[in-house]
């Protein structure tokens, strides 16, 4: 039999008979000659003859033949659901799919972005981590995680370049809560930096910009001054001891990156970018020459809030506008509980909302005890600095540490290579506060 003859038809139409048939024999159509039509095809060829005014053809039996396609289909489809639901049934016990994403530092971050959020939960979900658990090897690995925009990849190849730091910053506050966040970070291809430091002092001094008559001649801006400085970024680290079973707890482990060695590097960092030597240690941008200065003068009864207020006009005076101060916690507590006369409070805080920007004369408000008392740093951070980062937070984790491994004990280190560009040090004011008086 033929492939055309197994064909059932989807429906009949007239035509001319041959000499010696019927005449009044009806034809039938089918949807593809040559092979069996598919659900689909029959599907469409008979909603096209149902479709079809003009169709003169068995109505009954069309109708009939719609049923069973319908019901062809409908069949296929709870076929393939229940495929479906058989292929995704786990027998009770087993692992549950998702199970892991639900695990601590496995979850989406508050945006449902699937990425890590933190160098806590970028260890927790490495493969490095999941290995070291699983092959029972001795040894040592690092996760890194990295804040900062990725750098170029070098090779071995080609020599390490110098980073040179372009001289002019865009001036871009936002609202952080560290200092560090204060500043432009940008990340660094190698451990030395080059940068153009601004010597040339207030913009005033030099910007000799005027209106200038037709065909006169126009006047020439500077002098202008800079130093080239030249500095390695520097390591900051520490570690601390954890036994192997915290090791194989994802919650355990995540509170001490996160709690313990993070917040270390962190602090530290804040110190280094106020006080840094320069030196053997990074850049402090208190350290560094050229900074402004305020100071009430001798006999001054101005309190620390119009101290800070008298520190903003001087940097604005400077053509540099100050977008923060850095306040050590007891000068900030002593301005927020700051009266008049009357009792009232000067500065107006929501304290039902302790999480509330904290704001000072339109200035970020950012407070750190690496801030001496009775001193404060005024400034526009993001025009004035640059934290150049060359290894964002790197989390290691070893047994192999004197007799740790027997001890069922591990090592787990933090670290971070940075260092910080003042650029600009006309940008940044230093405040020093009046001494209290009785």
């Amino acid at each position: 039999m033929s492939n055309f003859a197994k064909v059932r038809p989807v429906g009949y139409r007239k035509g001319r008979a041959a000499i010696g048939e019927d005449p009044t024999r009806r034809y039938p159509i089918y949807a593809i000659k040559g092979g069996a039509p598919t659900l689909l095809e029959q599907r469409d060829e008979v909603a096209r003859l149902l479709a079809d005014e003009n169709y003169d053809g068995d109505i009954a039996e069309l109708l009939q033949r719609a049923d069973q396609i319908t019901a062809q289909i409908e069949q296929a489809n709870q076929r393939q659901a229940r495929l479906r639901a058989l292929q995704g049934a786990v027998p009770p016990g087993d692992p549950q799919p998702g199970d892991q994403r639900q695990q601590p530092g496995m979850g989406p971050d508050d945006r449902g972005n699937p990425d890590p959020v933190s160098a806590a939960e970028a260890f927790v979900r490495s493969k490095a981590l999941e290995h070291f658990r699983t092959s029972g090897k001795r040894g040592q690995f690092s996760v890194e995680y990295r804040a900062a925009p990725t750098g170029t990849v070098t090779t071995t190849t080609q020599p390490q370049q110098n980073t040179r730091l372009p001289g002019i910053i865009p001036n871009n506050p936002d609202f952080p809560l560290l200092v560090a966040s204060l500043l432009d970070r940008q990340t660094s291809d190698g451990s030395t930096l080059e940068y153009m430091r601004d010597t040339s002092g207030p913009q005033s001094s030099w910007n000799k910009a005027a209106v200038v008559a037709e065909g006169g001649d126009k006047p020439k801006s500077g002098p202008f001054t800079f130093d080239l400085i030249t500095t390695t970024t520097k390591t900051v680290a520490h570690w601390v001891p954890i036994t192997r079973q915290t090791a194989d707890d994802n919650s355990q482990l995540m509170g001490y990156i996160n709690g313990r060695l993070t917040y270390g590097l962190e602090y530290k960092m804040d110190r280094e970018i106020l006080t840094g030597n320069g030196t053997t240690e990074m850049q402090g941008i208190l350290t560094t020459p050229g900074i402004g200065s305020y100071q009430p003068g001798v006999g001054s009864t101005d309190v620390k809030l119009i101290t800070v207020r008298k520190a903003k006009t001087q940097g604005e005076l400077a053509l540099y506008p100050p977008t923060a101060v850095v306040l050590n916690p007891m000068d900030w507590q002593d301005i927020e509980l700051d009266e008049d006369d009357n009792g009232q409070f000067r500065v107006i805080a929501n304290v039902t909302d302790p999480g509330a920007p904290m704001r000072l004369w339109g200035l970020t408000v950012v407070t750190t005890v690496a801030m001496a008392a009775g001193t404060a740093l005024l400034g526009g951070f993001r025009t004035g600095a640059t934290l150049w980062e060359r290894q964002g937070i790197t989390i290691l984790m070893t047994d192999s540490h004197a007799d740790y491994f027997t001890a069922n004990t591990l090592v787990i280190l933090a670290e971070r290579r940075a260092n910080v560009a003042v650029h600009t040090p006309q940008a940044f004011v230093k405040i020093t506060f009046a001494a209290a008086t009785s």
